[in-house]
């Protein structure tokens, strides 16, 4: 059973999700919050698979509150709802930590089977999309933790400091939106062996996802923006 948390100032489209997610066998909503904080609060008590976390919301929006509940290390993921595909706010909210994003008029079949992959841990949008998203609005809106100055070099990143040098290329070549057939077919590699590749660099590099990869080879200088 996935739990979700919906977290939207809107009463009618909290009403809204709840009743579509619980009209499947398989998801239970066990709580809404109306802003942020009320998300931060409920996901420290009830510890949801996922959150379907609204931008705009009242107080603390719903781009901080995915920052201050992926930092803390909670298994909770998060899937931000937004209004227009590709803006600002999907930059920001996959920045801040979320798993991926669905605009708020995606079909009801598009938005359960995105909860569903979220909870399983796979990303409901694609790198090439997220690397997308990182160059057009790289320049607009301030980084987290990007790499500073002309000196920083990938090699002195603390959290690439593990990978071995296969697993730094796999990095690298994940953050330029490759998928595993693509990485397995361009470095002659078994496509099983480039998911156990990927699965260890996500490790060693305490990334929540893919998608998270994507920005950190980004950040490190690793990938570069187009």
């Amino acid at each position: 059973m996935t739990t979700v948390l919906i977290a939207d100032d809107q009463p009618l489209q909290r009403f809204g999700f709840r009743m579509l997610l619980e009209s499947q066998d398989d998801m239970t909503v066990v709580g809404e919050a109306a802003n942020g904080s009320e998300a931060i609060r409920m996901t420290a008590e009830l510890h949801p698979d996922v959150i379907l976390m609204d931008v705009r919301m009242p107080g603390l929006d719903g781009i901080e509150a995915t920052r201050r509940i992926t930092t803390t290390g909670d298994r909770t993921r998060v899937l931000i709802l937004t209004t227009f595909d590709l803006d600002e706010y999907a930059y920001a909210g996959l920045r801040a930590g979320a798993s991926g994003f669905l605009v708020k008029d995606a079909q009801p079949e598009e938005l359960l089977s995105g909860i569903r992959a979220v909870a399983t841990g796979d990303a409901v949008v694609a790198p090439s999309l997220t690397r997308r998203l990182l160059d057009a609005y790289a320049h607009h809106l301030p980084t987290q933790g990007r790499t500073d100055g002309p000196e920083a070099s990938p090699l002195e990143h603390p959290r690439l400091s593990s990978l071995t040098d296969r697993e730094r290329e796999i990095l690298s070549v994940i953050g330029r939106g490759w998928t595993n057939t693509e990485i397995a077919t361009r470095l002659h590699l078994a496509e099983s062996t480039v998911k156990t590749h990927v699965g260890r660099v996500l490790a060693k590099t305490d990334s929540r996802d893919r998608i998270q990869a994507v920005i950190l080879a980004y950040d490190t200088g690793l990938a570069q923006p187009s």
